[in-house]
């Protein structure tokens, strides 16, 4: 007698189990459907692919993104591949070269550099316009004062000078400054090309 007790409720739990585990038609189909909408969305990009939130203050390359003046250094970031480092959380001061600073290259080094067998050398360029550090004007006056140079992430170091009440880097007038939510552009008219490499 127990054990025909014992039976039915064994009986009844896998019965139980079985029930819950049972899929409702078109249950599948939403999963699939979510796992696939979540893989698109997170395709490439790593931090270069967050936005900003609204009424939040936007990173480096949101903002050269924004403007006209650096359609040709965006360009070049996307192409060398670097877009996630120019976004960092930083504090980082990146000295951002305008169009018409490009302009000044020889004629077909633009076009050169932006192919994909030479990412390398231009990945070595840009790194060579930014600085692992939060350097506002007012500290890159002291910097200068001092007589410092400042380390760039391609490992090359740029002078920066003050004439004038100018402040310089590299050889190369700061034309504007700009607060980011990652640290600072810096606008010049050149680009900074390392000496070497």
């Amino acid at each position: 007698m127990k054990s025909k007790h014992l039976i039915i409720i064994l009986l009844s739990l896998v019965l139980t189990i079985a029930c819950k585990n049972e899929q409702k038609p078109g249950n599948n189909e939403t999963t699939t459907t979510t796992k696939t909408t979540s893989t698109s969305e997170t395709e490439h990009q790593g931090q270069a692919s967050v936005a900003a939130v609204a009424g939040e203050q936007k990173n480096a390359l949101q903002v050269a993104k924004s403007l006209d003046d650096f359609k040709t250094l965006v360009t070049a970031i996307e192409a060398a591949g670097v877009e996630d480092a120019v976004v960092n959380a930083g504090p980082l001061t990146i000295f951002a070269p305008v169009n018409s600073a490009f302009d000044k290259l020889p004629e077909g080094t633009v076009e050169t550099l932006l192919k994909p067998e030479n990412k390398t050398k231009l990945a070595f360029i840009l790194t060579n316009h930014v600085a692992p550090a939060n350097y506002p004007i007012k500290q890159l006056k002291k910097e200068a004062k001092k007589g410092r140079k400042l380390y760039m992430a391609s490992g090359k170091y740029l002078t920066v000078e003050n004439k004038d009440g100018k402040i310089f880097v590299g050889g190369t007038e700061i034309l504007k400054s700009v607060k980011v939510s990652n640290g600072w552009i810096h606008v010049i008219g050149d680009v900074l090309v390392p000496t070497d490499k």
